[in-house]
């Protein structure tokens, strides 16, 4: 097959990974900066353009999009979608998970096991969100925000009131949510490929920092997953609609509580930690499904 993966780091440990493990397959493979990518749209002929040429037409993409270039990437992405590409995260399901509300909702509406969360933007009805979100200590961030930046922990009601207010002053959207005591530091991160979960570490901060994100200098080590814990990383999965991506999870006594549902989670972590080819099994899931959608397409045609 001739696939693309998306990614503005050549050098990433993930796209390395992937490209080593797809070629060691047998596959033609391109590492394709998105963010230098243009696109020509006109009547029936999709075109993405990269370095003055017309891109070839791949049988799978593996984006690896950054927060800051969602939608642009997402964008470039659909142009592949048009062409009649597989990808194994699709624009829509991309653009939805970086929208931290809207994948609340959607894993609410799933059934799934989440944080009480509050969303705002010009109220200024501060007492009203602290007591709806159980009282502090509370977690406050901003609706968009990755590797736990945009994140501020409020131990008492007084300092969460500030937090809103500055928030509040600057017009950003907000998220207000429960601070799960029993799971300060740590949480899990559970890396879904399909209907399995092929790896999972458990984070934890070095200090006193309640994010736990390897990003802000949490450290990682391997976890089993109990049995309930995984069926939850794979209905969350299932509901964002990406069948390759990372769960975060945290532990509290009502069970497990889905955090964040990442569409280019990082495979260093879980890879090195636990030992396992985890590359190999993302490769291996283009293989059958690519395949098995091309041929339906040829079936119906």
């Amino acid at each position: 097959m001739k696939i693309a993966i998306l990614s503005k780091g050549p050098g990433n440990y993930s796209t390395k990974r992937l490209k080593e493990e797809a070629k060691k397959r047998g596959h033609e493979v391109r590492v394709i900066n998105y963010a230098k990518c243009y696109i020509k749209v006109e009547q029936s002929k999709p075109v993405v353009r990269y370095e003055g040429q017309d891109l070839d037409i791949f049988d799978a993409i593996i984006p690896r999009i950054a927060q800051s270039y969602t939608g642009y990437g997402s964008a470039i992405l659909r142009q592949f979608e048009m062409q009649g590409a597989y990808s194994t995260a699709t624009s829509i399901a991309i653009t939805r998970s970086r929208d931290k509300l809207r994948t609340m909702q959607l894993l609410s509406r799933a059934g799934i096991g989440i944080p009480k969360t509050l969303l705002a933007s010009e109220t200024s009805s501060f007492d009203d969100l602290i007591e709806q979100a159980g009282g502090a200590p509370l977690i406050i961030k901003v609706a968009r925000g990755t590797h736990g930046n945009g994140v501020v922990l409020a131990e008492t009601n007084k300092a969460a009131k500030a937090v809103m207010q500055a928030f509040y002053v600057e017009n950003v959207n907000f998220l207000v949510q429960e601070f799960v005591k029993e799971s300060a530091g740590t949480d899990i991160r559970a890396l879904v490929v399909g209907n399995k979960v092929v790896g999972s570490v458990i984070r934890q901060s070095l200090d006193d920092d309640f994010r736990s994100n390897t990003h802000q200098g949490g450290v990682g080590k391997p976890v089993k997953l109990t049995e309930e814990e995984r069926r939850t990383a794979i209905k969350a999965a299932r509901a964002m609609g990406l069948p390759v991506c990372g769960v975060d999870m945290m532990r509290s006594a009502r069970g497990p509580l889905v955090l964040e549902v990442n569409s280019s989670a990082s495979i260093k972590t879980p890879e090195l930690i636990t030992g396992r080819n985890i590359a190999e099994r993302v490769i291996e899931y283009i293989e059958l499904n690519a395949k098995r959608r091309n041929k339906k397409d040829r079936v119906g045609a």
